[in-house]
């Protein structure tokens, strides 16, 4: 069943109206017609709803809600990942992928290595466009919540008391590994996780040492070496099998 996102002003009753760029997906290349079921998910509340389209018009396309609907896409673990700033295109697949994953946040960070300089319009401009992103990996994978991509942060506006654990991949880090520190996690209903991940030109002890001062955990991923977009990607079907399963 297709699933799509609204806001909560658009619920008014038992009515659900869904306009902008959707209205077009399911007219034109869906190619949905009047009485099929649709998942809506309302955007602000996490609430899923199997509904009936009502009615389709050039604007909008009307909707009755039929049931409410068990959230079942979102497990326990609320993982954020701060991603230092890469290059090209890989970011665009990091959110995507991560999402398909079941990352609830990404957060691109500066690093003293990063490459990549995004300051004002630009910076928005990379944002809205990576949260369009995220919004249609979140359909595309049935997803209960939007990933919400935040605004670039600083190493120093880490607060890692925000979460359970922080694990920062570093590849100089040869003794403990994060299958070990996720063996060792307290078994819990849910967890909050943050993992740190460096850009392409990796992260410098100095970084290291600020992060390990905070309480971030160091920890090796093995004896190769993966690329920023992979180690994210890695970490996030690592932590999401060891911890739902």
């Amino acid at each position: 069943m297709r699933k799509f996102f609204v806001k909560s002003n658009q619920i008014n009753d038992k009515i659900i109206n869904i306009i902008g760029d959707d209205v077009n997906h399911i007219k034109n290349v869906l190619r949905l017609e009047k009485d099929t079921l649709i998942k809506i998910c309302d955007f602000d509340n996490k609430i899923n709803y199997i509904c009936k389209i009502d009615t389709i018009s050039k604007e909008k396309i009307e909707c009755s809600i039929n049931q409410v609907a068990k959230n079942e896409a979102e497990g326990k673990v609320n993982l954020v990942i701060y991603q230092g700033l890469p290059k090209s295109d890989k970011m665009e697949l990091i959110i995507q992928k991560g999402t398909e994953l079941g990352t609830s946040k990404f957060i691109p960070t500066k690093f003293e290595r990063c490459v990549v300089k995004l300051e004002g319009k630009d910076e928005q401009k990379k944002i809205e466009r990576w949260q369009k992103i995220s919004e249609a990996s979140a359909k595309q994978s049935g997803r209960d919540i939007v990933p919400i991509i935040d605004n670039i942060k600083n190493l120093s506006e880490i607060d890692v008391g925000l979460y359970d654990i922080v694990f920062l991949a570093y590849e100089e880090e040869k003794e403990n590994s994060i299958k070990d520190e996720l063996k060792n996690i307290e078994k819990k209903e849910s967890y909050n996780i943050a993992v740190i991940i460096g850009p392409e030109g990796g992260i410098t002890e100095k970084e290291v040492s600020l992060l390990r001062e905070k309480g971030a955990k160091v920890v090796t991923l093995g004896n190769r070496i993966l690329r920023t977009e992979t180690v994210a990607l890695y970490l996030s079907s690592v932590i999401m099998y060891e911890l739902e399963m």
